[in-house]
Parts: C-alpha cells; structure tokens; sequence
C-alpha cells in the first residue's frame, strides 16, 4: 500500500499523508488537490475507493448530427465534461446519414430513462421539420435544450450563436480589407442558421459596399457544409469575380481554398476567405484560416445548466441566449487584389444557380 502511496502522490505532485487524507475522505484537503489525487487514480489504473465513487444523477441524452465535422466533437466532448461535473452520465447519440435518426435516438433514451437530453443542430434548427416532437418530449415532462438553430412556440431553453452577427463581421473584415466582390457559401435555406446568416450577409453588403439586392443574388450560393459542397461552390462564385469568401462552416472554407489552388490562384493573394466555427485544427491548415468562433464552451456550459436547471425543477428561461462570435483573424485573408478596389458590377452567371442540396431530415 505505501508504494502505491507514493506513485499517486508522485502522479498527483502531492505528500503522501495529502493522498492518505483524500483516499480516508479526510476534511482539510483543497478542492483543486482532492481532484488532483483522484485523476492520478485513474492515470495509474487505480480504482477509487466506494466512499469516493461519485453516483451519477442520472443520464442525459446528447443528439449531434455528426461527428465528421470537427465543431461536433467539440461541443460533445465540452457538454460531456460539463455534464459530468455535474454529476450526469452523458450518452452521446451520433447521427451519419442513413443511419438511425434523431426520432429514433429519441425513443432510445427514452427507453432508459433519461434525465434529460441535450439537442445540437438537430431537426428544431429546421424549418421544414415537424417540431411537434419536441412539444411531445415537454409534455412527458422531460427537460430539453437546443442548441444552434430556434423555433417559437416550443417551451424550453435555446442556445445559439448570433449567426446574423457573424456574416456582418466577415463581411466588415473583408470589406476594410479592400474587397468589393464578397461572395457567400453556406447551406440550405430552411435552416435557422442558415437564415440569419444569409440575412447578415446582405445586410452588411448594402450598408458596406451599396449593392442592392439584384447584383447580391449572383454572389450567395446555397450548398451543403462539407469541403466538396464549398469547392464546388467558390468554383461557381470564383466565375463571377469574386475575391473574398465568407463561409457558412470551416470545412467550405477549406474547400474554398483548394478550389482556388486548382484554378493557380493564391490564398490570400488572389483570395481571401472566411470560415465559420473554429473548430479544432483550423489553426494549423495552410493556410491557416481566418474564421469566425464560435464560443464552444461558454455555449456549452450555459445549455447544461439550463438543462441542470429544468431536471431540478428550477426552471430556465424558455428563450434564446445567443452567444456573440469571435473574429479571427489568421492567413486566409489579405488586402484585396489592386483591381479589386475600384467597384463595377457583378458578373452574372451564365445560366441559373443550381437549387440546393437537401438535407434528409
């Protein structure tokens, strides 16, 4: 027992008698170095004594769409610590296309009696869905938060990004940069996000650079969020001479960018472009990408204790807390090409946009 002693009081920098106090739950120990013991517990392969095995409060569900686009597993892995400090045990539903849907994720949980679940850009950040499946789940009761993406008349606590916002300060960025010809890459219009970025787009376009609606219709594309959606895009909007992209995800950006490399163009020396998330990594691409952030862990920390808040029955405000983004600034963008200074009009396409993708919902 004494040289495990002191391998936990080695792994957790601690005295021995502070690693005898903490496994004895012995009161005089700080928080932050009770903890410190019991990770080094679990490092070296330990098992914690009963009287210290925390009980969980029960399980939450936490539906995501997907894993392959990095931003999920951020908020999955943030809402999963957050939850377990709280003494939750998080069961994480990913959902890959063709494959089981939220409904069925649902009916799950459910069927394991779960506390509460946690939504991020699930089927309520659609407009075309029918959102009488979460009126369903507060009826039960069960508490529920949505994360990304709101829909009125549904009782229970919202969480977002101001997407409206972060189009506007692309938009600014580029726009003090010296670029005129801003195009727009994001997904299908039936979604919340989607909507107000689109609106935040243009708003900031008429008031910064004094196009009207007309010459701004050429320079969205509507698409999916993956890096082929946004290659094929900036492909589309790079023929009606643009130079700079705002992007409705990192993953677009990136396909923004090769579809730049293809044609021998330079990012940022020809193109500029803006992604959406800074999810993980996004600094360390080539180049590295200029994004808007969004703030994973304060959004993360306010839905879990709005959740928190339902299950003891404090009751969270049923309203939207929108979380303002980030500029970053890194070395997808620069000061615009000499000709692209002096406004003109905007080329249109040569034959209509094609229509956007769909999303199975």
């Amino acid at each position: 027992m004494r040289a495990r002693l002191s391998d936990i009081a080695q792994q957790a920098e601690v005295s021995e008698a502070t690693v005898s106090r903490v496994l004895n739950d012995r009161p005089g120990v700080a928080p932050e170095t009770r903890q410190a013991v019991l990770t080094a517990l679990d490092v070296l392969g330990y098992e914690r004594p009963a009287r210290l095995r925390k009980r969980s409060a029960g399980l939450v569900g936490l539906v995501v769409p997907e894993l392959d686009n990095p931003i999920f597993p951020a908020f999955a892995q943030t809402i999963e610590s957050t939850l377990a400090q709280s003494g939750f045990t998080p069961v994480l539903c990913t959902q890959t296309p063709g494959g089981v849907t939220e409904d069925e994720y649902v009916e799950m949980l459910l069927d394991r009696q779960v506390s509460g679940i946690v939504f991020v850009s699930g089927l309520h950040a659609d407009t075309a869905a029918n959102h009488d499946r979460y009126r369903a789940l507060i009826g039960r009761p069960l508490p529920i938060v949505m994360i990304n993406g709101f829909a009125p008349g549904i009782a229970a606590p919202f969480v977002s990004c101001d997407d409206r916002e972060a189009t506007e300060l692309a938009v600014a960025h580029l726009v003090a940069l010296g670029h005129r010809r801003i195009g727009l890459i994001t997904g299908p219009d039936r979604f919340v996000p989607v909507q107000r970025r689109v609106a935040g787009y243009k708003a900031a376009m008429r008031r910064l650079v004094e196009l009207d609606e007309a010459e701004l219709e050429p320079l969205a594309e509507l698409s999916l969020f993956g890096v082929e959606d946004g290659e094929a895009a900036a492909a589309r909007l790079l023929d009606r001479g643009v130079t700079g992209i705002v992007c409705g995800s990192d993953l677009m950006a990136l396909g923004a960018i090769r579809a730049a490399r293809q044609r021998g163009l330079s990012v940022p020396a020809d193109l500029s472009v803006v992604g959406y998330d800074d999810s993980p990594l996004m600094a360390f691409t080539d180049p590295p990408l200029t994004t808007m952030r969004q703030p994973v862990v304060a959004m993360s920390v306010a839905a879990v204790r709005a959740l928190v808040d339902e299950i003891n029955g404090h009751g969270a405000p049923h309203s939207e807390y929108l979380f303002r983004p980030e500029l970053v600034v890194r070395g997808s963008t620069a000061v615009a090409p000499a000709d692209a200074a002096r406004p003109g009009p905007v080329p249109t396409p040569q034959r209509p946009a094609p229509p956007a993708l769909a999303v199975p919902a």
